[in-house]
């Protein structure tokens, strides 16, 4: 019986960044991947902040943001064998969230969208039934990854859990937050070594998002470069009876 691995992406580009490699990994295992991206409404006629989250891309506001961006993500899914989900929530930006420095402080009290990602993740896990779940540990501190690993947190019940490292706010100078320290350092660290194919599939994913890589990377060399510099590996902290990967 073939096993199914579920991921929950913030965005559309999280699962891929941090746990690609992984990913693919599982695929070539004979796992059925499943990378359900929480984020992804398209939100007609974006203002202020939100539209300059486009805006700093290069994509002026007659773009339909998301959609394109959904469309890079099913490359990024090609390239790594696995299956996207789109779930239907606006990203912090449309939610209130008016600056940059408002994404990293913190889930805004009157942020309701907790309750409505854990019904959203119970019921992926009763369709998908997986044996296996990928998720962040929000290092970084943005708000829609808090909101993520508080809502798995609540839901995983007994399921194993890999919660990732958030790449790229792992390799930043400065000291990226992490929100979940102390609940991730209890748990065991598990390093995933990653063969030359199974990094290159990596990056042909990463690379596919490609409205993100010059503001995130300085272009795609600057991907490459960052990639490198993670090393040939992916690591985790493993709730749970997580398998052998």
């Amino acid at each position: 019986m073939t096993r199914t691995a579920l991921a929950l992406s913030p965005h559309l580009d999280d699962a891929a960044f941090s746990a690609g490699g992984t990913l693919v990994k599982l695929a070539a295992e004979g796992w059925r991947v499943v990378v359900a991206t929480v984020f992804t409404a398209t939100v007609p006629d974006p203002q202020g902040f939100a539209l300059a989250c486009q805006t700093d891309k290069g994509l002026g506001p007659e773009v339909d943001y998301m959609a394109l961006r959904r469309g890079e993500d099913r490359q990024a899914m090609a390239a790594l064998g696995a299956e996207g989900l789109f779930l239907p929530f606006p990203e912090a930006p449309h939610r209130g969230y008016d600056s940059a420095p408002a994404l990293f402080a913190g889930v805004h009290a009157g942020d309701r969208i907790g309750d409505d990602l854990e019904a959203a993740f119970a019921r992926l896990a009763a369709e998908h039934d997986p044996e296996l779940l990928l998720a962040p540990q929000s290092i970084g501190g943005h708000a829609d990854h808090i909101l993520v690993t508080q809502a798995l947190r609540r839901v995983a019940g007994g399921r194993p859990v890999l919660w990732w490292t958030d790449f790229p706010y792992t390799l930043r100078a400065d000291t990226p937050k992490r929100p979940f320290a102390a609940e991730m350092e209890a748990l065991e660290e598990r390093v995933i070594p990653l063969d030359a194919p199974f990094l290159s599939a990596k990056r042909d994913a990463c690379r596919a998002y490609r409205s993100q890589l010059g503001y995130q990377f300085g272009g795609a060399d600057g991907l490459d470069k960052r990639l490198a510099e993670n090393g040939p590996m992916e690591r985790f902290r493993a709730q749970g009876a997580v398998p052998t990967i």
